[in-house]
């Protein structure tokens, strides 16, 4: 995906979670994953949903079958590392460094993480 990703609201995101688990899925099938108990407004939600991912181009639709069946059209990394983008924008001027400084601080690495973290680092 090579456009600008807009934002996802966390219920969008809980689709997607459905999506990247399981190549594709039907609405009822994402509404089952999401709710415990699946309902006709669950439902109704979910392909509300989807509808919106569909128009911000993050889900792709097959409509070959009687049930539709969806798949993401985003990848997971790229939609972090585009949050992660619109953070940096609201409270660090654009810059990913404090973020990054923070988030590394705070969380404790495994050695395959900080070999990566600094490869990343060698590279820039």
């Amino acid at each position: 995906m090579t456009e600008k990703l807009r934002d996802v609201t966390d219920s969008e995101l809980a689709v997607l979670d459905v999506l990247w688990e399981q190549p594709e899925a039907t609405i009822r099938e994402i509404t089952e994953s999401i709710y415990e108990d699946y309902s006709a407004s669950a439902h109704a939600t979910v392909q509300k949903l989807l509808e919106r991912l569909e128009a911000k181009r993050c889900v792709i639709r097959d409509r070959s079958g009687f049930a539709h069946r969806f798949r993401a059209h985003v990848e997971r990394a790229d939609l972090i590392g585009r949050q992660l983008e619109v953070v940096a924008d609201k409270l660090c001027e654009g810059s990913l460094t404090p973020l990054l400084l923070h988030l590394a601080g705070r969380t404790p690495l495994t050695a395959e993480e900080r070999r990566l973290l600094k490869k990343l680092i060698d590279r820039k």
